[in-house]
């Protein structure tokens, strides 16, 4: 009776390792499969795929993934855009042209606070878009087509473009009128969120 209480506590013990094993190997893979997401902004001037950093703005990234994954982009538009500087979208009231007069305003619904970092601000890096507030953040992002230095450790930096140069230089250099708005709509069709391999093959 003994032995058979012992060989069954041995194997509780066992199958309690293997779970707890299991456990630490799911958790341990989670963050690095999220760490090798990108985002694929698909426009009607082509692909830009993006690399984050979340380990300098964590909750920016978070929340950008969060906003793609639900749709939250889907029919926006690049609707602000300023040839050697940044093209910026990410506007929910973009979505509709009757909202022209409002366009630059709409967030989720909410504010994140700043993550000022050390990454400098140039060519391709996707920083947040925000008021006079530092902590004015919400959905609006922009894209550097040029060097703009003076933005270091004043607005969140968290990625890069890391594919479609190309279709960045096309938007930043469309034809726009008195108020940077681009005469041609630049369209987001959509973003999503992929692994890096789908995003680069």
């Amino acid at each position: 009776m003994k032995k058979l209480l012992s060989t069954l506590l041995a194997l509780t013990a066992a199958i309690g390792f293997q779970v707890q094993a299991a456990d630490e190997k799911a958790e341990t893979a989670k963050p690095a499969a999220a760490a090798d997401e990108v985002a694929v902004i698909k426009t009607n001037q082509g692909d830009m795929v993006l690399e984050f950093w979340p380990d300098v703005a964590p909750k920016h990234v978070e929340n950008f993934k969060t906003l793609a994954k639900k749709g939250f982009y889907d029919g926006t538009c690049f609707h602000r855009v300023i040839k050697g500087f940044m093209i910026q979208g990410g506007d929910p009231l973009t979505k509709d042209d009757a909202n022209q007069a409002r366009w630059g305003t709409g967030d989720p619904g909410y504010k994140i606070k700043a993550e000022f970092n050390d990454k400098d601000h140039v060519r391709g890096v996707l920083s947040a878009a925000r008021s006079q507030d530092p902590d004015s953040a919400g959905s609006q992002f922009f894209i550097c087509h040029g060097n703009p230095s003076f933005l270091n450790k004043q607005y969140t930096a968290y990625g890069k473009l890391i594919k479609g140069d190309d279709v960045l230089e096309k938007i930043a250099t469309t034809k726009t009128d008195g108020r940077d708005r681009p005469t041609e709509r630049m369209n987001v069709i959509s973003v999503k969120i992929v692994p890096r391999a789908e995003a680069l093959k």
